[in-house]
């Protein structure tokens, strides 16, 4: 996905790690705030799970939600959020899922929501679930499928679509 979005072309490529579950992405995140060397700048990126109604701020966030402070050496923009989950940006680009789940795809099944970013995760999760029905063994589920899907989707679509994802993008390329 980050590389699709042109950063490695800008060398600005990031190191990315997934944690597991949030409890283990945040430990994670926090020990190399802790452990932080001139050239790295560690960046949480999780699921922001519920509706996000604390503004704009994921700390804030993360902080209401998950009791999560901000770690001492974080920066005020150093936490982003997938908003609700990471499905949310599937959902943003049609046509690499359409392409990716080929001739089972039931685009009918998915709902044009005019805002992504307020629909709630149960929703996405189930319209995903009804698109697929007919995919067999490529029926959609969180874990291999999901992480190859996030290689096939657009960016640029997902950053139209998704205000979180842009401010992501932006802050990466600005980096």
């Amino acid at each position: 996905f980050f590389e699709k979005a042109g950063l490695k072309a800008l060398r600005k490529m990031p190191a990315t790690f997934r944690g597991g579950g949030r409890a283990q992405t945040f430990d994670a995140y926090c020990t190399a705030v802790k452990n932080r060397r001139p050239d790295e700048l560690p960046l949480l990126l999780v699921d922001s799970e519920d509706l996000v109604t604390t503004g704009p701020s994921a700390w804030k966030h993360l902080k209401v939600r998950d009791g999560w402070s901000k770690p001492a050496g974080a920066g005020n923009h150093d936490a982003f959020l997938m908003i609700t989950c990471m499905e949310t940006w599937f959902v943003a680009d049609r046509a690499s899922l359409k392409q990716f789940f080929h001739g089972c795809w039931r685009n009918q099944s998915l709902p044009q929501w005019p805002q992504l970013e307020i629909v709630e995760k149960t929703k996405i999760f189930r319209a995903l679930d009804q698109a697929t029905t007919a995919c067999g063994a490529r029926r959609y589920s969180k874990g291999k499928v999901s992480f190859e899907l996030l290689q096939s989707i657009e960016p640029a679509e997902v950053e139209r679509v998704c205000p979180a994802a842009k401010v992501l993008l932006e802050r990466l390329r600005s980096i």
